[in-house]
């Protein structure tokens, strides 16, 4: 079994987490009063600001909305190239027989 540390960092709740990781952006507060003040190692804390980091750097460079947009869009226009491209064969088909050039 893990040690009372370990167990209160496992009780530490994302809402918690961000909670201390924005006070300690914002300048409210530092990883080594919180280390104090949280008994927290404070390579905990800082992995907390690097995933939140991280984080916020993935919600700002695309929109989820926008990525679902994009892809519905792509498979928009693959799925009327291939339509196009049926149509374009079945009138080629239509015109061979018309023409009498399919083998019979």
């Amino acid at each position: 079994m893990g040690t009372a540390m370990e167990d209160e960092i496992k009780r530490w709740m994302a809402k918690r987490k961000s909670a201390l990781v924005m006070e300690i952006l914002q300048g409210k507060t530092t990883v080594a009063e919180a280390s104090r003040s949280y008994d927290l190692p404070p390579s905990e804390i800082e992995t907390w600001i690097e995933e939140a980091r991280r984080g916020m750097e993935n919600a700002l460079r695309a929109n989820p909305l926008d990525i679902r947009e994009q892809y519905e869009k792509q498979i928009k226009q693959l799925q009327e190239a291939y339509g196009e491209a049926m149509l374009e064969l079945r009138a080629r088909k239509k015109l061979q027989s018309l023409l009498g050039e399919d083998e019979k």
